[in-house]
């Protein structure tokens, strides 16, 4: 995650420490034993919409397997004691889960960050004031497209509008709240004038994620954006971001799971101001790149533990059976030590890149799925040959 208003403009923001750190400017990414998870937790895969990207392939019922409130209120106490930074309540769609609001409030009295994913469709205000109550910081809500594409997109007439229902109630509620809008050649087109509607609606935070095979998403990879696409649209950004901040519109851009998005941006601010780039590449060493199986990571709706949301088919264990601290720090699993310290692991362009110790690689699930090898190239890297150092 590359949140490109701290690195353009210097904007602050309540996630700095977890992607910049705090007092170590200018050196490489702790290791791996000192940098605790971010945790993704798909608490429930029943949801009320159809979205052809879905990672997780949502149902209509729950799983009747689905971690119970007690077991879920051992697994906080676990990932509180790990000291891990944020628990981030995930789905399906999460305020289906009947314990949402009782296990959000005691993630946060056990001083844990408590983020939710939703689709945003069942934001009533006082759903929006109950999870502000009840402890959550933030709230990222999916938008992907204009009302037509969007509703394409979710499965259901009308998602758009309620979706944005949503936002506007969590904003009259003072929750913060951000959208997700995940880019695909269904959407593209549609990128420019959705943030400019979100801007306009006073939304404080986008995140643009680039799309990862996973779920259903496996069966778009014929409509992922080719790789000049790709770089026009992070481009795009790039040129919005400013135009806004010209304009006086405070707005947090972050880009996800696509690393050489850092690359592209530093060989950009290198053509315009070489001491901003240079800060900047400090910024995005400390980052580290992909941090899947290392900064992120997941906890299935029945329990078994992932390097992230994306890895639904390799389990490393279950909470069931053992805690998730014990489970993440264990390498005795070949995938979890090659992941948490794989540089010597990549090939192809990927291994001989000499940024990788601002990629690290990039989305190792997104190679597997396209290859079947989980360390050959990202084929989602829109870098040419000769701007990564390969001739």
């Amino acid at each position: 995650m590359l949140d490109l208003s701290r690195l353009m403009l210097g904007q602050s923001s309540w996630a700095d420490d977890l992607r910049y750190g705090k007092d170590e400017r200018g050196t490489p990414a702790p290791h791996w034993k000192k940098r605790k998870p971010v945790v993704v937790w798909n608490c429930t895969i029943q949801c009320n919409l159809d979205c052809a990207h879905c990672y997780i392939d949502a149902k209509k019922e729950p799983d009747p397997a689905e971690l119970t409130t007690a077991e879920a209120r051992a697994m906080i106490d676990d990932l509180a004691g790990f000291k891990v930074p944020a628990l981030i309540f995930s789905g399906g769609e999460p305020l289906m889960r009947p314990d949402i609001f009782e296990l959000t409030n005691y993630a946060a009295r056990k001083g844990l960050r408590v983020i939710v994913s939703s689709n945003g469709t069942l934001i009533s205000r006082q759903t929006a004031r109950r999870l502000d109550d009840f402890g959550v910081n933030y709230i990222g809500i999916s938008i992907d497209g204009l009302p037509r594409t969007h509703d394409r997109l979710r499965g259901r007439p009308g998602a758009f509008a309620k979706a944005l229902k949503g936002i506007r109630n969590c904003l009259a509620e003072r929750l913060k709240v951000g959208i997700r809008y995940t880019l695909t050649a269904n959407n593209f087109q549609d990128l420019e004038p959705v943030l400019d509607k979100i801007v306009q609606e006073g939304v404080p935070r986008v995140c643009i994620y680039h799309l990862v095979y996973s779920g259903r998403a496996n069966e778009l990879m014929d409509q992922d954006l080719t790789k000049a696409e790709s770089r026009f649209a992070v481009k795009q950004l790039f040129k919005l971001l400013k135009q806004y901040n010209e304009a006086g519109m405070s707005l947090e851009l972050l880009t996800v799971d696509n690393h050489c998005d850092g690359v592209l941006l530093y060989q950009e601010l290198m053509k315009e101001d070489a001491v901003k780039a240079y800060e900047v590449y400090d910024l995005l060493r400390w980052n580290g790149g992909n941090q899947s199986g290392v900064a992120i990571g997941c906890i299935g709706n029945t329990g078994e533990v992932h390097a992230d949301q994306f890895w639904r088919h390799y389990s490393f264990g279950n909470i069931r059976n053992r805690k998730f601290s014990e489970i993440w720090m264990d390498t005795s699993d070949p995938v979890m030590a090659g992941l948490k310290d794989r540089k010597e692991l990549l090939k192809g362009r990927c291994g001989k890149c000499q940024y990788l110790e601002i990629c690290n690689g990039n989305m190792r699930v997104r190679a597997e799925a396209v290859t079947g090898d989980i360390w050959a190239p990202d084929p989602a890297c829109y870098m040419k040959d000769t701007e990564i150092g390969i001739v």
